[in-house]
């Protein structure tokens, strides 16, 4: 007997869209605020992990098929990348370089490298987090 879980589908849907906003927002808004890759990393892994809550593990990886240990390992890499780069510079290591960009939407904008390391912290956590999760969940059932 397959229990009836329409409501329960239908917030999630909606959640998980508002879950995933706010994670990107406090991503974006970390490095002049308080947020950045670990915090903004863990709301987005809160969201998948909602979508496995909810749906079984077969019909999420039907919709996201991603190995989230090669996105940890990605992050990893992103991360480490981004802040050995500037030695090729002879510059110390994690030296962050920063400048104005005119985006074609945005206007002038400011970017700076630290958003290619937090994105790395990003992907890390979120790689992470969901493949202890489903490992767990592996050995209960």
């Amino acid at each position: 007997m397959k229990i009836n879980d329409v409501i329960l589908r239908t917030v999630t849907k909606i959640v998980v869209f508002i879950i995933l906003t706010f994670g990107v927002e406090l991503f974006i808004s970390g490095h002049n605020d308080p947020g950045g890759g670990f915090s903004g990393g863990l709301v987005l892994a809160s969201a998948l992990l909602l979508l496995y809550m909810t749906y079984d593990i077969e019909t999420v990886h039907k919709g996201i098929p991603f190995d989230f240990k090669k996105i940890a390992g990605l992050g990893v890499f992103l991360a480490v990348a981004s802040s050995a780069i500037s030695m090729l510079f002879s510059k110390q290591f994690l030296t962050q370089e920063k400048g104005e960009f005119a985006l074609p939407v945005f206007g002038v904008t400011e970017l700076s490298t630290v958003l290619i390391f937090e994105a790395g912290v990003a992907l890390t956590v979120v790689g992470v987090v969901v493949t202890i999760l489903l490992t767990i969940s592996e050995d209960v059932s």
